[in-house]
């Protein structure tokens, strides 16, 4: 790869009085300027080469004026706002509505409405349900903690190993869940 020189530049490329002024990545070519505001535009796909004009120079503003503006530059009013596009139909007017865009977002407000019901139900409201008893009367529920065994907690209840097994038929005591709730007779003795 070269260095760079003076002869890489614009000025020593371009005829005189011709400046880049823009390019278009569709086609791939370069638009410039002539000094007399005529637009011109390269090969395809060629920084230099051979230019055809494109359009001759406005007939209202002269070259100087024009030179260094950008192609696509909105025009502009002398207080320096640019004119809105005007279109003789509102939005209040326009009647052709795109039900395929409706179509396309009735998913994601499905989703956002199942899950707004389902905080509501998890977060605010699990205390309006009563709570079901799960022991019988004249027992207590005893929260499983990690590490704890059947024998563990009928111990810590001076009851027989057999008479919690009666209490809690559908408990494995080979495979005691924490987190499971299980039915011990009067309140735990300290010991």
């Amino acid at each position: 790869m070269g260095r760079w020189t003076q002869y890489d530049e614009d000025t020593y490329r371009l005829p005189e009085g011709m400046t880049r002024t823009g390019y278009d990545a569709d086609t791939g070519r370069y638009y410039f300027t002539d000094k007399h505001g005529g637009v011109w535009q390269g090969e395809e796909g060629a920084e230099f080469g051979e230019m055809t004009r494109v359009s001759d120079a406005p007939s209202s503003s002269s070259g100087d004026e024009q030179h260094g503006r950008d192609i696509e530059e909105a025009p502009t009013r002398p207080d320096g706002y640019q004119l809105l596009a005007t279109n003789s139909a509102t939005m209040a007017h326009k009647q052709d509505i795109n039900a395929a865009a409706y179509r396309t977002l009735l998913p994601f407000f499905l989703i956002v409405g199942v899950a707004l019901l389902l905080i509501w139900r998890l977060v605010l409201s699990p205390g309006l349900a009563s709570p079901v008893e799960m022991c019988p009367s004249g027992t207590i529920g005893h929260w499983v903690h990690p590490g704890d065994t059947c024998w563990d907690i009928s111990a810590t209840y001076k009851c027989s190993l057999e008479a919690f097994k009666a209490l809690n038929p559908k408990i494995d005591c080979e495979s005691l869940m924490p987190g499971t709730t299980v039915c011990v007779p009067g309140p735990p003795l300290s010991g």
